[in-house]
């Protein structure tokens, strides 16, 4: 089903062990002295930090049992606990930025980045709308042209530019485009107005023009994630479609356009624009490596959500006060479309840190640790 495989590591030496932690702790020391001052962090539900919170918008996980794991109970995060964004700041050495929605995010508490994630947006204006008020791609661009506007309030143009060309810009679209439109054809158009190659590029020009607007306003330093398996989400394996413990085949099959448009659109950038960086994080690999590997990462259940309703509880997603699984560690889905918090650790540790398989051509390390 996925073309990834994980090698297993042989036992290292003392020796070795003292080199990784001495080289681990140099990259580190480099890091903080390189100094990524903030995150901005664009996207949907995945990275969602509580923006729908603010929205009229039925997509909302501010109860519980969401957050049962978190250190602050129900946040609107989709998870059973932090999400890949909460990782790679820890991993940055940074706070978490504060979501846009909230009135509180503003003055000095904007410094450190503003989190614009909505769930159920889209690349596309239309994407989601059945959920009702959600901050599509375009939407929150203009958020962002909001916040840099209100940072020229606290710094000058030289510091400005500094400040969001050292900054990290992390990105993640396009799951509800297909979710939550293509492969809605009772609601949604999208389906029989484009082939499912078609699609993938009229979503990729739309990305593409808001990658540049958001260079073009100053950020330098960008990570796109690409679209994971979604046919193997507890949601699409709940549609009878595929046998009992099969993926959605044609589901994924239609993600390769897309996902690997993504990748050249990432080589393309980084030629045409010498003075940015762009860094493709392969998340359809990763979270294939977790689905055909599960026992390496400790996994015991991937085809069924921790918390949700029906078959392979992804009919209805997780509900108020639902009693979830209590072996979270061991589910790869904490719901219908969301991975659980020790899927997460998985994804952002390999995009983080991984080889270009992973994020493409460097990691974000390595892109954090980069002088433009």
């Amino acid at each position: 089903m996925f073309p990834l495989t994980m090698t297993k590591r042989r036992p290292a030496t003392a020796t070795l062990v003292l080199v990784l932690v001495l080289f681990e702790c140099s990259k580190q020391m480099a890091l903080a002295e390189n100094g990524v001052p903030a995150i901005f962090v664009f996207g949907d539900s995945l990275v969602d930090v509580g923006n729908n919170n603010f929205l009229h918008s039925a997509a909302r996980a501010n109860f519980y049992p969401y957050g049962i794991d978190f250190r602050g109970g129900p946040t609107g995060r989709f998870s059973n606990g932090r999400t890949v964004i909460d990782m790679i700041v820890d991993y940055l050495g940074i706070p978490n930025a504060q979501e846009f929605a909230n009135p509180d995010t503003s003055g000095d508490r904007i410094l450190k980045g503003v989190n614009y994630a909505s769930a159920a947006a889209g690349i596309l204006d239309e994407t989601g709308r059945h959920y009702g008020e959600r901050y599509s791609l375009n939407q929150q661009v203009v958020n962002f042209e909001s916040t840099r506007n209100d940072l020229r309030k606290s710094m000058d143009n030289w510091n400005l530019t500094r400040y969001l060309s050292r900054s990290i810009t992390f990105m993640a679209f396009g799951s509800n485009d297909y979710i939550n439109n293509y492969l809605m054809p009772n609601l949604y158009t999208s389906r029989f107005r484009y082939t499912s190659d078609q699609f993938a590029d009229h979503l990729l020009n739309s990305y593409t023009r808001q990658l540049l607007a958001l260079r073009s306003a100053g950020l330098r330093k960008f990570v796109v994630a690409g679209i994971g398996p979604l046919g193997c989400i507890p949601n699409q394996r709940a549609t009878g479609v595929a046998l009992p413990g099969r993926c959605v085949d044609n589901v994924n099959e239609m993600l390769g356009d897309f996902n690997e448009g993504l990748r050249s659109l990432v080589t393309q950038l980084n030629s045409q624009y010498p003075d940015s960086y762009f860094v493709y994080t392969n998340i359809y690999g990763i979270f294939g490596d977790i689905l055909n590997h599960p026992d390496t990462y400790g996994f015991r259940v991937v085809d069924t959500a921790c918390c949700g309703v029906g078959l392979n509880r992804g009919q209805i997603t997780c509900l108020p006060l639902q009693f979830p699984c209590l072996n979270r560690n061991e589910y790869a889905f904490w719901d219908a479309y969301h991975p659980t918090e020790a899927a997460s650790v998985v994804l952002a540790d390999r995009a983080f840190r991984g080889p270009p398989s992973d994020s493409y051509p460097i990691n974000i390390q390595q892109l954090a640790l980069l002088s433009l």
